[in-house]
Parts: structure tokens; sequence; C-alpha cells
């Protein structure tokens, strides 16, 4: 079991390691004047004033993260060194208590970020051209299955 608490403002900095280090893994396509423009969003705006989902160590050091706006998934993001132990699957879970129709915008791009939310049971239902600040990133609008089928702990 993965322990899962709330943000507090002490976590920014690691929160920050985290999406830095998981961006520098899966977002390929960026440059690093791309990496840069959204580090400083992230560090300065979106981790200060963000109420997150984080998930912990067994010494409450944070290795991933969501963020939601109602049932909208805004961020997750899992240190590379915890990829494939369940850390994001048990964000999602944890995500999903507030029901089960989450969606999601994913980078077209991030192929593993992709192949993850399909396992979950998440569906495309949509694709802009644009990133949500306007940059020549496509998203996927993905959405999960509310019906149960396929979610996080029966994908």
């Amino acid at each position: 079991m993965i322990p899962i608490r709330s943000s507090r403002p002490d976590d920014a900095p690691v929160l920050f390691d985290v999406w830095l280090a998981a961006v520098r893994s899966t977002h390929d396509f960026l440059s690093e004047e791309d990496i840069g423009f959204y580090a400083d969003l992230v560090r300065d705006q979106y981790l200060p004033a963000a109420a997150l989902l984080v998930a912990v160590d067994g010494d409450d050091r944070p290795v991933g993260f969501l963020g939601m706006t109602g049932c909208r998934i805004d961020t997750l993001f899992v240190d590379p060194s915890w990829h494939g132990r369940g850390v994001g699957r048990a964000l999602i879970a944890r995500a999903c208590e507030g029901g089960p129709d989450l969606t999601v915008d994913v980078n077209e791009q991030n192929s593993a970020a992709r192949a993850f939310y399909r396992r979950l049971g998440f569906r495309e239902v949509g694709r802009s051209a644009l990133d949500d600040s306007g940059r020549p990133f496509p998203l996927l609008h993905l959405a999960l299955d509310g019906s149960g089928r396929g979610g996080p702990t029966g994908a």
C-alpha cells in the first residue's frame, strides 16, 4: 500500500524536483527552453497554490503527486525511480473516490502517459492542437468510463 496524504507547504521544493525529474524522463519532445518555461510556472505559481494528493515513501518523502479541479486531473507526476511501482495507479484510485467520471489531458507526444491512462480505462474523447499555455504541444482529452468497468483497480 502506497501512503497518500494531502500536500503541505513545505512539500513544494521536493514536489518540484519530482516534477522536473518526471518531465525530463517522459517529455523528450520538450526542449530545454520549453522545460524552463513550464518550470517557472510550476515552481512559482502552481505548486505554492495547489491542493495536491501526495504519494510518499516510508520516510514521508513525496514520490508522486496528483492535482485536481473537480473531476478533472490537472497534473500527475511520479518520480522516475518509482515508475512501475503502482504510485500513479494509487493516486488515480484515490482520485476516483470523489466519483468515477474522471477526465485528464495528456500530451499527445507522451506515449508512456497515453499507455498508462489507457491501461486504467481512460479513452480519448477529444484533441486540442495547442496545450493550455497556447504552445504547439497537442493534447488528447481522455475520460474514464464511470460505469466501473476497467477502472484503476480493475484494469
